[in-house]
């Protein structure tokens, strides 16, 4: 959570064909959910991919995409695997000599769950 600002804004859509955001977060304090929610997997794997950043001065925008692999056991012991195809819409801001980002925007613009062989 150190990477982002402390008047941070993180929005995510899980459908990023709309409009509403499914969560829509102020402050870094607030984003503790978003990572502990990361931990109800048995295991969660980003693999990231191609980015662009445009740079003004002391501030900056960029877009990049992750393709999130979550892996999740039922009571049972099943396991399931839920991959995501995720864009990272960032506005970014130099704070002390240091960028942070002060704002991303995360579209998920599909998933798909199915069973895991191990």
């Amino acid at each position: 959570m150190a990477l982002f600002t402390e008047d941070t804004h993180f929005v995510v859509f899980m459908d990023a064909a709309s409009k509403e955001p499914t969560q829509d977060l102020h402050g870094r304090a607030a984003l503790a959910s978003v990572f502990d929610n990361l931990n109800t997997y048995t295991a969660t794997t980003h693999f990231n991919g191609q980015s662009a950043v445009s740079l003004q001065g002391d501030r900056a925008t960029g877009e990049s995409y992750c393709r999130a692999h979550h892996v999740s056991a039922d009571a049972t012991g099943r396991r399931t695997l839920m991959i995501a195809s995720i864009r990272y819409l960032d506005e970014f801001v130099k704070q002390d000599g240091e960028w942070l980002f002060g704002e991303r925007r995360l579209m998920v613009d599909w998933t798909e769950t199915r069973a895991s062989a191990t």
